[in-house]
């Protein structure tokens, strides 16, 4: 493990997203909240905050974070090239960057978008799970060139 003791705490965020990719007919139905399993959108919510607390314990030698704020946001898609896409945002004031609180957020809303909508869209798939801007620390700040 990295020794972070003489890292002075600053304020930092991270925002990363994710898609899953599926039909138009699974999208209009998680919008509709008409999916067996329940409110997916709203379990995927709480499923991301769950997983970025618990990174530290998931990802040998990630230090544990004192996260202060933290937004989950969703849009649907349910044309041609459905798909929800997720982007969190984490917030901290601590020594040692939240990116991978946020990666982790990201990628457990959507394997719980996926667990809830498996038995009528086999073939949804995730992709794209990226981190997209980062801020804070001795490294400063970085945001994904979209160029």
């Amino acid at each position: 493990m990295v020794d972070i003791t003489d890292k002075s705490e600053t304020d930092r965020f991270a925002i990363a997203t994710a898609r899953v990719l599926m039909s138009p007919e699974t999208a209009r139905r998680i919008a509709d909240g008409d999916v067996g399993k329940g409110d997916v959108l709203g379990i995927a919510r709480v499923a991301a905050i769950q997983g970025l607390k618990r990174t530290s314990e998931l990802i040998p030698l990630c230090h544990p974070i004192r996260v202060t704020a933290v937004d989950v946001d969703f849009a649907i898609r349910a044309q041609a090239q459905a798909r929800v896409s997720i982007k969190v945002r984490v917030e901290a004031y601590d020594r040692t960057g939240v990116e991978m609180e946020a990666l982790s957020a990201v990628s457990i809303a959507a394997l719980t978008i996926y667990d809830m909508c498996k038995s009528m869209d086999r073939g949804m798939r995730i992709d794209e799970v990226r981190l997209e801007a980062k801020s804070g620390g001795k490294s400063g700040d970085w945001w994904r060139d979209l160029g």
